[in-house]
């Protein structure tokens, strides 16, 4: 055996095949522990063939294919040798020799970690979307709002396991198909989104159209200070900020959230999300000339009020801060984008622009918030009135 490691070495060493090939098929038998197979029986007739002289009966190693330079191997590739390139050489193409060289040790597994990354597909209904997240989708259940199509859930147990039956509850009294799904098929439904569990394919939400609404009753002579506020979006395009926008209005009492058409985020699953739910339940409603509509709000009695993060840039427009501000008719509150506020035009048609005060001087750069938490700052201290006129 020391001798045969020893050829096996000369071998590597890329010593003539004349000299490695009988050693080399030795150490091939006693490293696999595989006895040669039998001679074939001559055909009949046929001469039958002898073992070579001074054999052992042993049949040839099979030939081995020619490698170019002073070494030679038995089939295998050797260390570091570009085994591709020889393979072009015999005439065979490239890609067949690396897949045939390939697909041994962790190759089959990281063919099928690849495998499990691809992203599914599944088949949707034509014009639906998928909402997802445990609030969005019970309450779009429990609504006849959308038309819905299939419930994804989740295989869980333990304490989800409450949570998915209540939805299994709910989307059997829908009749809607009710599909168990691993959490890698729930992402690929929501795009890698915060699902919790739950998707949902339904039809779209869409705006309300402000001359379809029914108007609202301001009340007669008689009670002419009725406290009436509405929300007024002008582009907003963030989805985030859109829903944490109509959630604020929601909890805080707003009675219609009105946005406008150009330049503004339509009502999505993201924003639904956002709105942990809310747009669900909440209608919004949309113009398509914001100008127009905030006249002839006016000319109908009502204050409409701007907000500006730098009272400075204001011209032309009263601006106080929104602790001092009081009111005792319908009022619609104007709020712009985050990046630019509102318009010119639009603040021209204000009658007052508000303003949150800081707590401390602010450090350049710092000098504004964020424009749905600025809202909930404003709505709070405006509907907080609103509270004590009802007590």
């Amino acid at each position: 055996m020391e001798q045969v490691l020893k050829h096996s070495a000369r071998w590597a060493a890329g010593l003539p095949l004349a000299v490695c090939r009988p050693r080399w098929a030795a150490l091939r038998c006693c490293s696999t522990r595989e006895q040669p197979s039998p001679r074939p029986a001559p055909a009949a007739g046929g001469p039958e063939e002898g073992p070579p002289p001074g054999g052992t009966g042993r049949p040839p190693p099979p030939a081995l294919p020619a490698v170019s330079g002073a070494a030679a191997g038995s089939g295998a590739p050797r260390v570091g040798r570009p085994w591709h390139k020889a393979e072009e050489r015999r005439g065979r193409p490239a890609a067949a020799s690396r897949e045939r060289w390939g697909w041994s040790g962790g190759d089959f597994s990281k063919a099928r970690r690849r495998l499990k990354q691809q992203p599914l597909s599944v088949e949707r209904t034509k014009g639906s979307e998928i909402l997802f997240g445990i609030a969005p989708c019970s309450l779009a259940l429990s609504q006849s709002r959308r038309d819905l199509f299939r419930l994804f859930l989740k295989q869980s147990s333990g304490s989800r396991r409450l949570v998915m039956s209540e939805f299994v509850l709910q989307a059997t009294a829908r009749g809607v198909p009710v599909h168990h799904v691993t959490r890698r098929e729930l992402d690929a439904l929501c795009r890698g989104r915060v699902h919790q569990g739950v998707c949902l394919e339904a039809t779209p939400l869409h705006f309300k159209s402000l001359e379809e609404a029914e108007k609202p009753d301001l009340g007669d002579e008689e009670s002419p200070n009725r406290q009436l506020i509405w929300l007024v979006l002008e582009q907003i395009k963030d989805p985030m900020n859109l829903g944490a926008l109509l959630r604020s209005a929601y909890f805080l009492g707003v009675d219609r959230v009105v946005a406008s058409q150009r330049n503004s985020c339509p009502l999505t699953p993201t924003v639904s999300k956002a709105s942990s739910g809310t747009m669900e339940v909440f209608d919004v409603y949309s113009t398509d000339d914001l100008r127009s509509f905030l006249k002839a709000k006016t000319a109908e009695g009502w204050e409409v009020v701007g907000t500006v993060s730098k009272p400075e840039e204001v011209e032309n427009v009263p601006v106080i801060s929104c602790l001092e501000f009081r009111w005792n008719k319908p009022i619609i509150i104007v709020i712009g984008s985050e990046g630019d506020g509102l318009s010119l035009e639009t603040q021209l048609l204000c009658h007052r622009m508000l303003a949150i005060p800081p707590g401390r001087v602010l450090h350049p750069g710092i000098e504004s918030l964020n424009v749905s938490v600025a809202t909930g700052i404003l709505l709070h201290s405006i509907c907080s009135q609103k509270l004590r006129h009802s007590d």
